[in-house]
């Protein structure tokens, strides 16, 4: 047990040699202080357990003093019975420490894992761009889990061993101190193996650890679906199976290493305790039979000397050990130490009533820069990028009044998507306000911004779980009858009535189970079951074939009837009924007006659809069959344009707008939108 101690307590501690911080330890005994009086109750039973301890080696001895002098039978059973009850009670004392030793632990890994979850879920978007997933989950695990060990394992074991070493000393000493500082001569060959042959397999531990990590990644981009699909497109299996199988093998080797060094080091921790036992036998025979130690004294030192290395072994590793804790709190407390740049007044406004109006006034914008978002450690690099507060909006001014449709248009990178992300406050604006009925976002509360804004995004994440648990997301409170209708009026319900398990069918993880099509249809009908006054879609059918897009603008119509909208489009045919189209360069907006008005003007809009229209006419039967037919590119272009007033002459019905509008001909081949940039 001595040996196991020993090992465990070196192999386990960070060799991390961070500078001792008081304001860390102020700040560490401030977050356990709701655990305060569990902590003095584990300290007082420690004591008890430690003087438990010392306590049944004196008895011992006098057990074999009472046998050697022939004292009566009462007595000898009197110390068997004190001996046992001892042992009851240091049983009892025992699971009690440890009952209050994991309650202390584990309580302070739910405060930590809670803070820190519930601190990551107030971070901007820009801090879950920059860090990598599996970083973080490592500081929620690892990390609170090295933090958890200063209380329920360092603290204790150093404070019993401390007590322990004292009594132990005190009574060896009381005994014979001849023999005692004996055994203390062998002591270094008991702790310098122990810390060096630690040091050596911490040092494997973390190779190993490396290793593991990095096929744990390899395994977690390559089994997902667009990893493994990545891979059978343009991988090499051989050469991940080679890769793959090179790290397992190094993490063998290293495990059969660790096993011969343990098993060294615990033969050699072996055979020094037998050496000092040895030795306490041979001297403290050698001084029983000259009379001056008594036959019990020797039994009860051979029985403390064990109680003698095992503490002084564990203290000797313990600046390692706290260290190592104090290093596992301070990375916690980095991501703690990282202030959302989305902060709710304490005592924000209430949502605006009846139909919203959406509005953006000169707002001006810039993506906060990596120091502000970031930890250098949680994106695994050495430093940070120096890159970013460059302004990418400039003073940007439109307003869509309840029940109208604003569409922004413009190039990739314009700044399309960086509007799209200010109005549900996934970011505060630099200057300027962005208002829903009259009112700044950032004088609403969050609840209130979600109640009144809805929004669909390009990607159309899930979760992996249940069609129910997905749609449940938007109101947990839906039942079964809504959570149907808004499938219903998503276009969805056939299919998903089809499925065996119907809404408990699994989606897989980001949905991938269920085509593109699919996806946005039923993120449209969680938006659905919100019902929101206002809507924004950022590019909700760029990525999908002209019949998934039909399907989705169908459901997107029902979706929009009635509300203010706010859309992000690349696909021009999709806007042309706009109350108002904006055409967005460089974060500056370079035109506004109606579809007649734009093409009219003969500016950049005109330009972006002679393009698209242009590319789609190429792509059409037509025009691969008969390149020199007089229908020309250019003839169909002028015909469409001149058709243009005709179609806009009657003003649509609000559910006949926005996406939901049918593709013109010749535009249902419209290249499909490219996706926004990360900084857009």
């Amino acid at each position: 047990m001595t040996a196991w101690n020993a090992l465990y307590n070196a192999k386990h501690a960070h060799q991390d040699q961070h500078p001792f911080s008081a304001a860390a330890v102020r700040r560490i005994v401030r977050f356990a202080h709701r655990h305060h009086r569990k902590l003095l109750a584990f300290l007082l039973l420690s004591s008890v357990l430690a003087a438990l301890t010392v306590a049944t080696p004196l008895l011992a001895g006098r057990v074999v003093d009472a046998i050697v002098h022939r004292a009566p039978l009462g007595t000898v059973l009197g110390i068997a019975a004190v001996i046992a009850v001892i042992a009851l009670a240091e049983a009892g004392v025992g699971l009690l420490t440890r009952w209050l030793s994991a309650r202390i632990g584990e309580g302070l890994i739910l405060d930590l894992r809670t803070a820190v979850y519930d601190h990551v879920q107030r971070m901007p978007v820009a801090f879950f761009t920059r860090t990598r997933t599996g970083a973080l989950v490592s500081r929620l695990n690892n990390d609170v889990i090295g933090a958890q060990r200063a209380f329920s394992s360092t603290l204790s074991e150093a404070f019993s061993n401390l007590v322990t070493l004292l009594l132990t000393l005190v009574v060896m000493l009381n005994l014979s101190w001849r023999i005692t500082l004996v055994t203390l001569v062998l002591l270094p060959l008991f702790v310098l193996p122990a810390r060096r042959m630690g040091t050596r397999l911490a040092r494997l531990e973390r190779e190993r650890a490396n290793h593991n990590a990095v096929m744990s990644t390899q395994m977690t981009e390559r089994f997902s679906a667009p990893g493994a699909t990545l891979v059978k497109l343009f991988g090499r299996p051989e050469e991940e199976s080679g890769a793959f199988a090179a790290r397992a093998g190094r993490v063998r080797d290293i495990g059969v290493r660790t096993a011969m060094v343990q098993e060294v080091f615990f033969t050699a921790l072996t055979l020094v305790a037998a050496l000092a036992l040895a030795l306490v036998y041979g001297l403290g025979g050698y001084l029983a039979l000259r009379g001056s130690l008594e036959p019990g004294a020797v039994v009860s030192l051979a029985m403390l000397l064990t109680r003698l290395y095992a503490p002084l072994t564990a203290l000797a590793n313990a600046r390692v050990e706290v260290m190592s804790a104090l290093v596992s709190f301070q990375r916690v407390f980095e991501v703690l130490d990282l202030k959302p740049l989305i902060e709710e007044k304490p005592d924000p406004e209430p949502a605006p009533q009846g139909p919203v109006s959406l509005e953006f006034d000169e707002v001006r914008f810039s993506y906060p820069s990596p120091e502000k978002v970031s930890l250098a450690s949680l994106e695994e690099v050495a430093t940070l990028d120096s890159r970013g507060g460059e302004e990418v909006l400039h003073g940007i001014s439109f307003r869509a009044e309840p029940g109208d449709m604003v569409a922004v248009v413009g190039s990739s990178g314009a700044g399309k998507s960086t509007l799209a992300a200010l109005a549900p406050r996934l970011y505060d604006v630099d200057s300027g306000a962005v208002r829903l009925g009259g009112v700044d976002v950032r004088d609403l509360s969050a609840e209130a911004v979600r109640q009144t804004l809805g929004m669909v995004t390009q990607d159309g994440h899930l979760f992996h779980d249940t069609i129910r648990a997905n749609l449940l997301l938007a109101r947990p409170e839906a039942s079964d009858e809504e959570l149907w209708d808004a499938l219903r009026r998503s276009r969805l319900d056939g299919l998903v009535a089809a499925l065996p398990d119907g809404l408990d069918t699994l989606v897989g993880e980001r949905g991938y189970r269920l085509s593109g099509g699919e996806r946005q249809r039923l993120t449209i009908a969680r938006l659905l079951l919100v019902r929101p006054r206002v809507v924004l879609l950022d590019e909700a059918t760029a990525h999908l074939d002209s019949t998934s897009e039909a399907a989705v603008q169908e459901a997107l119509a029902e979706a929009l009837e009635g509300r203010t909208s706010l859309v992000i489009a690349h696909r021009l045919s999709t806007v042309r009924a706009a109350d108002l189209i904006l055409v967005l360069e460089d974060g500056h907006i370079v035109e506004r007006g109606t579809h007649p008005e734009l093409l009219a003007a003969g500016g950049r809009y005109a330009q972006l659809y002679r393009t698209q229209f242009a590319q789609s006419a190429q792509s059409s039967p037509s025009a691969q069959s008969s390149p020199s037919s007089p229908s020309s590119e250019s003839d169909q272009l002028d015909r469409s344009e001149r058709s243009e007033p005709s179609e806009q002459s009657g003003r649509p019905g609000r559910s006949d707008r926005p996406a939901a509008d049918a593709a013109a001909p010749g535009d249902a081949g419209a290249p499909a939108g490219d996706a926004a940039p990360a900084a857009n």
